[in-house]
């Protein structure tokens, strides 16, 4: 039996994407592909914004893991919320719950590993106890 799906609200960090007609597939439809890359845009939203992102100078985050269930289709023309929230806090990873929703409808749910990393050596960088406190922030409700 599938979980529900979670709300819009449940989500502290908001990002608004529109869809674009190149995003849809022969049916019609958004791209399964295109799920991915406005995950994405939620999540560099949230790690990279001015006045206050989270990653340290000298480093960068890469993605270690991205588990998507796809829940409804989304369809063009149209907007895409981008629901996130910070689930867990590693050494130097950050776990992100993610969600797709159109209309108010979710369309996909997500879990996304995120690596602090050095950019000189390309190995994990410990978070400082800066990058924790604007994490902290992002933290929210559970569906």
């Amino acid at each position: 039996m599938r979980t529900p799906p979670p709300s819009l609200a449940a989500f502290p960090a908001v990002t608004h994407e529109k869809l674009r007609y190149a995003d849809t597939d022969r049916q019609g439809h958004v791209n399964n592909a295109v799920f991915a890359v406005l995950l994405e845009a939620g999540r560099v939203e949230l790690l990279c914004a001015p006045p206050a992102p989270v990653f340290e100078p000298g480093c960068a985050f890469v993605l270690a893991r991205l588990q998507l269930d796809f829940r409804a289709e989304l369809s063009w023309p149209g907007q895409v919320d981008v629901g996130t929230r910070v689930a867990d806090v590693g050494t130097s990873s950050v776990t992100l719950e993610q969600a797709l929703f159109q209309a108010g409808r979710c369309a996909a749910v997500a879990t996304t590993v995120v690596v602090q990393v050095s950019e000189a050596t390309g190995r994990p960088q410990p978070l400082t106890e800066v990058a924790r406190e604007r994490l902290a922030r992002w933290t929210g409700p559970r569906p």
